[in-house]
């Protein structure tokens, strides 16, 4: 089976660079997003002009605001909604929703109350049906200059899998297959808020040897938690964990990277926060993986240190200098 009729929701960079990748190959693709007036905006000028702006859409999608059509013979669901909105979207949709119908998710984060994966809440508001989460180094901008790319595809069924593995190789993006949708979601949600630490470096001027220093430290970190929560250890040195790591804490285009970086020049986080239009997921993150680290008695100083900045409770100075200065241990 190959899919023909794909549903995007989610209009932001990466619902948006999705659906120009299922466009060229031939998928009929529509896209519903949560403002209709951005739909708008995004037919009249055929580009995202908000998310992505000057890369022309595939003259095939179809932006679609009412929910009823969107779904209209959809055999695949493409989630591409912040984590933190998503129990909201999908309740609002879940009439519309064909059921049965598999859904690939590229959404990153855990839920503030409830601690959940994305699949996770998708399933309590879906039911049971197959869930591929797509994950990686993809900075959505890269991949709509077709830039070359590899991800992963996360499922407990392995031909979901490789169904959607097969959507989305082409000759720029190649796609790997995975069963550990655990570790996959889990590393996609804390790299985020290490990359913030990454920013902060970034902005404070503190060099290259200090960024490395907090890759392999952030790593370590996310190894710990999820290794402790079940995750296959191995996970985190591919794609999905280490890659999109390192690729959210040295792109220019990282929007966690980027608020960091605001806060390491002296902005306060709530302003860094509205200097930007997108989400910033791991900040609205980052306490969510305290908590699941404090459920775990795992120790994750770097986790605790930007925690303790979007609060306002230390400076980033003050930050870096507790985690300078903590006891001496073995690596």
């Amino acid at each position: 089976m190959q899919y023909k009729n794909v549903t995007v929701i989610g209009n932001g960079g990466m619902g948006t660079v999705c659906s120009m990748i299922l466009c060229e190959k031939d998928m009929d693709v529509k896209m519903w997003g949560y403002s209709a007036d951005e739909l708008h905006e995004m037919k009249e000028a055929r580009e995202n002009v908000k998310y992505l702006p000057g890369y022309p859409l595939p003259a095939s999608l179809r932006l679609e605001a009412n929910a009823e059509l969107a779904f209209e013979k959809a055999d695949l669901i493409v989630n591409a909604v912040p984590c933190q909105f998503v129990r909201q979207i999908f309740k609002q949709l879940k009439s519309s929703v064909p059921d049965s119908v598999p859904v690939a998710s590229v959404t990153k984060g855990f839920e503030k109350k409830t601690l959940l994966r994305p699949t996770q809440i998708l399933e309590e508001l879906l039911g049971q049906r197959n869930y591929v989460v797509l994950s990686g180094p993809t900075i959505a901008e890269e991949l709509a200059k077709k830039l070359p790319a590899s991800i992963t595809a996360a499922s407990t069924n392995n031909k979901a899998a490789e169904l959607v593995q097969q959507a989305f190789s082409c000759d720029y993006l190649r796609v790997y297959t995975n069963n550990d949708v655990l570790g996959v979601e889990l590393a996609g949600a804390v790299k985020n808020v290490i990359a913030i630490a990454a920013g902060i470096i970034d902005g404070i001027g503190l060099g290259d040897n200090a960024k490395a220093a907090l890759i392999s430290r952030g790593l370590a970190e996310i190894c710990r938690l999820g290794e402790k929560m079940g995750a296959r250890p191995e996970t985190f040195s591919g794609l999905s964990g280490l890659g999109d790591l390192v690729t959210t804490c040295i792109s220019s285009m990282g929007r966690n990277r980027g608020f960091g970086e605001r806060i390491g020049k002296g902005m306060s986080a709530d302003a860094a926060l509205a200097a930007t239009e997108s989400v910033i997921e791991g900040a609205a993150t980052c306490a969510s993986v305290l908590h699941l680290a404090q459920n775990h008695a795992i120790d994750m100083p770097i986790t605790q240190a930007v925690n303790s900045v979007i609060n306002g409770q230390l400076t980033a100075k003050q930050a870096i200098h507790e985690l300078m200065t903590r006891s001496l241990k073995p690596e």
